[in-house]
């Protein structure tokens, strides 16, 4: 079961028109990347909870064919916690043991070997940890000298851990029962954390599994950046797109079948979407630009460039930006000189 179901309200406005789960890094889905960590495991039916932006998650999903797996979709009315999407995932997940990964949430190892791990040890729930600097900010298992789960905290104001639950959990079906259960916490919502306790109080074997490769939640836009950055340091160089005068590509980069690059210098690891075009630019290391986007006159590293964005006449360098869809950023010589924004809602601009 996958959950791609969240507002996406920490990323905004690039979630106003787009479903967190597929924002890009390395100008791939987030959410493609679950799906086949799914597979890669050996999974074959995977249940995806959609929300509000459903339509779009299932027209970039279809039936899950192309990603070898057979999806079926879950709607979710609102956002009720990680426990009420299990709860009305009930019918499809009908009592076998399972997975639940969040949509927005990248491992480096995948969960191979988690879901074997899983499979031989038997456990009544596996949940995934890692220790974190602020432990404030998620939901928080307690060990004890044994190493056995003794307690969950969501977001403690006073942490006694610093072992974050990760965004996947493995359960059998002794976690109906819990989720039945319990009652919503005080924001409202059915919290896994609070199913897990259920299952730790019942005297049942909630197995902790300490993840030392990383892990990233890209609910934000310096996550999504460095998850990026992760992603694009396992690339290898492929150029099927072509290059004009004067380019120069050093390290890994990958140029897509379509684009078109001249006057530049290109220093990688960078991946450069179809049909792109990137002229007169430098584009510095740890850059995605998406399909058909168009960079010119202009310098950009650590950066992500969606769909059809243009950066074109820029008098400085942009770094550490999340330029989305559609998107114009460019600078103009008319006089009178001033800034001019069109700049939607819960949007962050800085000018220097």
């Amino acid at each position: 079961m996958i959950l791609a179901g969240g507002a996406g309200t920490r990323l905004a406005p690039i979630t106003h028109t787009s479903a967190k789960q597929l924002v890009p890094v390395g100008n791939k889905p987030v959410l493609f990347f679950a799906l086949e960590a799914m597979r890669d495991a050996g999974i074959r039916e995977v249940g995806i909870i959609v929300g509000d932006t459903q339509d779009e998650i299932r027209a970039a999903v279809g039936d899950g064919s192309a990603f070898g797996l057979e999806v079926t979709y879950v709607p979710q009315d609102a956002p009720r916690g990680l426990a009420h999407a299990v709860l009305i995932a009930e019918d499809f997940l009908a009592g076998e043991p399972f997975v639940m990964y969040l949509g927005d949430n990248l491992l480096a190892d995948g969960i191979t070997g988690l879901v074997e791990e899983f499979r031989r040890e038997a456990p009544d729930a596996l949940i995934l940890l890692q220790h974190v600097d602020d432990p404030r900010q998620f939901g928080i298992a307690e060990l004890n000298g044994d190493g056995r789960v003794t307690r969950l905290v969501e977001k403690p104001s006073e942490p006694r851990s610093d072992l974050a639950l990760v965004g996947v959990y493995m359960f059998t079906d002794s976690i109906w029962e819990s989720v039945k259960a319990i009652a919503p916490s005080p924001r409202g919502e059915l919290e896994i954390t609070d199913a897990i306790q259920h299952l730790v109080d019942r005297g049942l074997t909630v197995r902790p599994h300490v993840v030392t490769g990383w892990w990233k939640d890209t609910g934000r836009r310096e996550d999504m950046l460095d998850a990026n950055r992760l992603v694009l340091d396992t690339i290898e160089s492929r150029c099927d797109g072509t290059l004009e005068e004067d380019v120069v590509l050093e390290g890994r980069v990958i140029v897509e079948e379509g684009a078109v690059l001249a006057r530049c210098l290109v220093r990688g690891p960078v991946i450069i979407g179809k049909r792109a075009r990137i002229a007169d630019a430098f584009i510095g290391p740890y850059t995605s630009i998406s399909d058909d986007a168009v960079i010119e006159h202009a310098e950009i590293e650590y950066s992500i460039i969606l769909e059809r964005a243009r950066v074109v006449n820029l008098g400085a360098r942009m770094e550490s930006s999340l330029v989305g869809r559609d998107a114009l950023i460019t600078r103009s010589d008319q006089k009178p000189r001033a800034h001019r924004f069109m700049v939607g809602d819960s949007s962050q601009i800085w000018v220097i």
